[in-house]
């Protein structure tokens, strides 16, 4: 089973595959765990699933001696319970979730995002460095951090302090060449 790895509690099957981070029941602990849903399908008497019990059975194509429950939505495979992945209402076999993981196929399935609140950040703070870009600059990191606000800012959830910083350092920025050019122009 599944424990916190804080506290060593085993993890309630309503703690696992949640789409936000939940908290450890003992210690409280901010977790999010994501598993195969056979882990908590209970076995069968012999403790290793269902096993085929007559020769007209289909059985699993990664596990023939299992029986068959379903087959792959994308390639046709039959598969058991243990090799089912539900993904969009799809059945899909471990082969066909990797191949569309990695072609980039199955659309829901994230894992990696544009951090803009990351980049609106770099915009600002970056190019004091230089001075000169800041000009440029400041007002695209305002831009992408209005923009972008309510944008997803990563898999692991984050506040919104570095958009707040982007556009404070970039609003200083602003205010300084303000006065820089008022002076000049005076």
């Amino acid at each position: 089973m599944l424990k916190c790895p804080q506290c060593n509690e085993v993890l309630d099957q309503n703690q696992v595959n949640t789409p936000d981070l939940t908290a450890c029941s003992s210690c409280k602990t901010a977790l999010r765990a994501d598993v195969f849903p056979a882990l908590y399908k209970p076995l069968s008497d012999d403790g290793r699933g269902e096993t085929l019990k007559t020769g007209k059975q289909a059985g699993c194509f990664f596990h023939p001696n299992k029986k068959a429950e379903v087959t792959c939505t994308a390639c046709g495979r039959f598969l058991c319970s243990l090799c089912d992945l539900v993904i969009n209402a799809d059945h899909l076999c471990p082969l066909c979730l990797e191949k569309g993981r990695t072609k980039r196929k199955i659309s829901n399935l994230e894992n990696n995002r544009t951090c803009y609140d990351t980049i609106a950040l770099y915009m600002a703070a970056f190019p004091m460095l230089f001075f000169w870009p800041t000009l440029l600059t400041a007002p695209i990191a305002i831009f992408i951090s209005i923009r972008h606000w309510k944008s997803p800012t990563s898999i692991i959830r984050r506040s919104k302090l570095r958009f707040i910083a982007a556009i404070g350092i970039a609003g200083l920025q602003i205010g300084g060449w303000t006065l820089f050019f008022a002076n000049v122009l005076s």
